[in-house]
């Protein structure tokens, strides 16, 4: 018989086998866990409800406050209308001075920036050759007057014939025409101002020889001023000349000069399709300077019976312009009205001077809120803190 080893006689040994659970031990662990699935499913339905019920306590309990707000009531009546276009303003009278002759310059006559009068002398050109042909051209007027009476009266004897006497008219006449001539030249050396006006900066040095045609200064007219801009052809039927035109710069932010329209040009610009105008304004102050950027307005007859709202309430969108409404809202606690928005689509007209045509949506006497509209919802409660629009404050001018 084979001896055993030690390993095989352990195997066999009853107490050295694994023990295997039982079905009643299988039962009562997944009863245990299904408690406890139980119980962390419990709390959490338990916890949800709490939650739900807490929320809905704190919004129930918790009423925002209205937002305070700025309200107009929509007004009807007479809406200005314009019709604007872009232009420059230019000078009716503006010109580069230049000589007639060439010639050397010898003495400078203005400041650049002065003002001058119509005649007013600005350069002198060297005239001595003209200063002496004049002085020569005199002499022989003078000899050629003297001769000629002397003529004159040896031919009432018959000592003198007739054509002598016209030889020596033809010499008074030719010293005469020499004179005119050399004058004149004389006139031309000497550059004078073409009419009142600013000049601008010099652009000539005292001793330089300039050719007819250099630009020596530039004069502008500023009292008088033309605005030339262009409309859209359509406009052709509403505008003629006479109406007023209102002229705004970037000089000068906020302001409004006044012009009169002059000037229609009878014919349509065939690349761009519009209307070049022309308006006229004085410019007593010279605020106002030529190759400034203007956009002009047209004052047209005012639309009558127009429902119109502060700009400023137009809410615009892809979906279209609405403004909100303050309603009555039933009474509060304290027996005050309470007072709701409740926001309309509207459709939209022309806007001028601030305030925008409503054409549908609301009616005369409505109260429309003009400020405070973007932190409202439709249905939000309001409250009236003002009854009229704010205002954008002016641009403060530059010191």
């Amino acid at each position: 018989m084979m001896a055993t080893t030690y390993y095989e006689e352990v195997k066999d040994r009853p107490e050295a086998r694994p023990s295997r659970p039982t079905r009643r031990g299988l039962f009562f662990r997944l009863l245990i866990v299904l408690i406890l699935l139980g119980l962390v499913g419990g709390g959490l339905w338990f916890f949800n409800e709490f939650r739900k019920k807490a929320i809905g306590d704190f919004f129930a309990h918790n009423v925002p406050p209205p937002t305070p707000v700025a309200a107009v009531a929509a007004e009807i009546g007479p809406l200005p209308q314009f019709l604007g276009g872009i232009g420059t303003v230019v000078a009716i009278r503006q010109v580069h001075v230049a000589p007639e002759v060439a010639g050397r310059v010898v003495e400078i006559r203005f400041e650049a920036g002065a003002t001058v009068q119509p005649g007013q002398a600005l350069v002198q050109l060297n005239d001595a050759p003209e200063q002496a042909d004049l002085a020569n051209y005199r002499a022989q007027e003078t000899l050629a007057v003297a001769n000629l009476g002397r003529t004159r009266q040896l031919a009432r004897s018959d000592f003198a014939t007739q054509a002598t006497l016209d030889q020596n008219q033809a010499l008074l006449e030719q010293a005469r025409a020499g004179i005119a001539r050399t004058e004149a030249l004389i006139a031309q050396k000497q550059v004078k101002a073409p009419f009142g006006g600013e000049l601008g900066i010099r652009m000539i040095e005292l001793g330089q020889f300039v050719d007819p045609g250099t630009n020596l200064v530039s004069l502008t007219d500023l009292d008088r001023l033309y605005i030339n801009f262009t409309v859209p052809e359509q406009a052709r039927a509403a505008i003629h000349p006479g109406q007023p035109v209102e002229i705004a710069v970037d000089a000068y932010p906020g302001r409004t000069f006044s012009a009169e329209l002059t000037t229609v040009e009878p014919q349509i610009d065939p690349g761009t399709r519009t209307i070049r105008l022309q308006a006229t304004m004085d410019n007593p102050d010279r605020l106002l300077l030529p190759g400034m950027f203007a956009n002009a307005r047209v004052v047209l007859p005012a639309r009558e019976g127009v429902v119109t709202v502060p700009e400023t309430a137009v809410l615009r969108t892809l979906y279209g312009d609405s403004v909100f409404l303050v309603r009555e809202d039933g009474k509060a606690a304290d027996g005050k009205p309470q007072q709701k928005a409740e926001q309309v689509f509207v459709r939209t007209g022309e806007v001028a001077g601030g305030r925008a045509a409503v054409l549908e949506g609301v009616a005369a006497g409505d109260l429309v809120v003009a400020s405070g509209q973007l932190k409202l919802q439709n249905g939000a409660a309001v409250q009236v803190v003002e009854d009229r629009a704010l205002k954008i404050p002016a641009r403060t001018p530059v010191q």
